[in-house]
């Protein structure tokens, strides 16, 4: 008696191999056939015309607090993923001590606009070291696997103190010594691997850089030699060398992206995307990573499968008014209360008033008067939009300016009205640079910040777009088979953290699946809920097209809808059949 039976689906088996017609039977949590099936079963699904794939592995999340009070771990539940990896970019909450928690809490409420109130109801804090931490997951059960990486951010304040904090202080060679010590311990222990981040973007609530920006290659050497001796673990890590147009600064940073993966001997991957300031770094970057691979180093671009946006509202944390001060006046006072002032015509006037003398640069230019980049979200959201459709383009069909007509358009919807403005891979108003990133030989499906960017960004969805979008096909035609996409988001990425034991429709595999409607795949717009410890708000985007997600076996999610089952839980290191 099997425990599950599918039949009848199309079985995209996550190798890359050409989909068939098959029947799919579980049995304790495993795939024990895959083929025709003849055998009774407690519970039969019908995937007559659906996709039967293996679930997905998201590599880069950030569900560090979350996962500490919360089961379902969504949004990245709602798109299929049963495995992720969080910890990324150098960020989390171990190892810590106990005078260093509320500075964890504002780290990652500036770096990943996780709400510092909702962390610090919701954090449960039942550890210090890193494999506390670990210890403390493992008690918990959840709707998929999670595994975390050994943070550098936490790990140099733990071992420096405040000086850790600070970016421009070094650490001796005892603290070296003592950060790769730890590292080891928690690889030991079941940490997947070691990130970092060097990118400028990663700032505290307080507006200070994240310690880990300008770490010394004799510091990040030192800690990385964890790895070699343990024999464990991969690298993660984020650099500004995608967003400078400094050539020889984007050479030196690639130059210490080899030279970590020369002294730990394991697996790196690192985050590439296209700015405008640097339209065409990626190729060259991923020419370094050609050669890099070409000698002997196991090295990966991370990449996005559609533009990085922002969402803009007047209900959440960021639009083009948040600066003026009228509006930081009223923001003070609530949601509900900030959206009934927003429509008092004197208000509107003086934020109008006061956003015409904004001077900016960079992001915050284009936060605030990036007109021609902001698009009104629709259902299904477009995440290719043209020019004609934009605020600006809107404003100059009727008698206002673009900053009035934003501000009114804003007000739809009861304030809550959602504006789209894509700010990464989006430099020529298309995608065909991203198709060209993930045609890349050596690259891996990742960026979602699952549980992160609460209020401004929506990117846990990225499994649903990379399979939706990309397999039917851009604006321009560009579309990849659907095989290598489910690839890309399985076996690829479990293979990269060493998960051997998933991202494969075959016996002997976990039982993780999607069956998914691939025609009918789609995403809604974000909507704000308010679930997060202590009223929290976040954006949480939903999808149409998963008809059942299968963790371990188990029905965890069916018609987009969690179940309540909750089969998932911690991962230790590496695993395998």
């Amino acid at each position: 008696m099997y425990d599950l039976t599918i039949r009848n689906g199309r079985v995209v088996d996550g190798t890359g191999a050409p989909g068939f017609r098959a029947d799919v039977a579980i049995k304790d949590g495993r795939l024990v056939e895959v083929g025709e099936v003849s055998g009774p079963a407690k519970r039969t699904i019908d995937a007559e015309g659906l996709l039967v794939t293996p679930g997905f592995v998201d590599i880069h999340t950030h569900y560090d607090g979350q996962a500490s009070w919360d089961s379902e771990l969504a949004p990245s539940s709602l798109h299929g993923v049963t495995s992720a990896v969080m910890g990324n970019c150098g960020v989390g909450f171990a190892p810590a001590r106990a005078d260093k928690h509320d500075w964890l809490i504002r780290l990652l409420e500036g770096v990943e606009d996780i709400p510092g109130t909702a962390l610090a109801e919701g954090l449960t804090w039942d550890w210090e070291s890193f494999p506390d931490y670990l210890d403390a997951l493992a008690r918990r059960r959840y709707t998929m696997d999670v595994a975390a990486h050994m943070p550098h951010a936490a790990l140099r304040a733990y071992v420096m103190g405040d000086r850790g904090a600070d970016h421009t202080a070094a650490p001796t060679d005892e603290e070296i010594g003592e950060m790769s010590a730890l590292t080891e311990t928690a690889l030991k222990a079941g940490a997947i691997g070691f990130s970092t981040s060097r990118t400028y973007v990663h700032r505290s609530r307080d507006g200070q850089n994240i310690g880990t920006l300008t770490a010394s290659q004799a510091e990040l050497q030192g800690i990385v030699t964890a790895l070699r001796r343990s024999g464990r673990g991969v690298i993660q890590l984020i650099s500004d060398a995608y967003l400078t147009a400094d050539d020889d600064f984007a050479a030196a940073e690639l130059r210490l992206i080899r030279s970590l993966a020369e002294t730990a001997g394991r697996r790196l991957s690192f985050t590439v995307q296209q700015t405008d300031e640097a339209p065409d770094r990626w190729r060259g970057i991923f020419r370094e990573i050609d050669a890099m691979v070409a000698d002997g180093l196991d090295v990966r671009a991370q990449i996005a499968p559609r533009p990085v946006g922002a969402m803009l509202t007047f209900a959440s944390t960021t639009n083009p008014f948040m600066v003026t001060p009228t509006y930081r006046e009223i923001n003070a006072n609530g949601v509900e209360s900030r959206l009934r002032q927003l429509n008092d015509a004197q208000v509107r006037e003086r934020i109008l008033a006061e956003h015409g003398q904004i001077k900016l640069s960079g992001f915050g230019a284009q936060l605030t008067q990036g007109f021609e980049r902001m698009f009104r979200m629709t259902d299904p959201v477009d995440y290719e939009p043209v020019a004609d459709a934009s605020i600006a383009a809107e404003a100059a069909r009727t008698n206002k300016s673009p900053a009035e007509h934003c501000y009114d358009t804003m007000l739809e919807e009861g304030g809550r009205r959602v504006l789209y403005m894509p700010l990464i891979n989006y430099a020529r108003g298309n995608l065909d640079d991203v198709h060209g990133m993930m045609q890349g030989a050596h690259t891996l499906y990742g960026l979602s910040d699952g549980g992160a960017h609460c209020g401004t960004i929506s990117d846990a969805s990225f499994p649903t777009t990379t399979v939706a979008l990309w397999s039917k096909g851009s604006k321009s035609g560009r579309r990849f088979p659907v095989e290598a996409l489910v690839h890309g988001y399985t076996q690829r990425n479990a293979r990269h953290v060493g998960w051997r034991d998933r991202g494969v429709v075959a016996p002997g595999y976990l039982a993780d699946l999607n069956v998914i409607d691939l025609e009918s795949l789609a995403l809604s717009p974000p909507a704000i809920v308010h679930d997060l410890p202590a009223g929290g708000a976040r954006l949480v985007q939903k999808a149409r097209g998963y008809r059942w997600t299968i963790k371990a076996g188990e029905v965890t999610f069916e018609n987009g809808e969690w179940t309540g089952a909750t089969p998932g839980g911690l991962i230790r290191g590496e695993t395998a059949i």
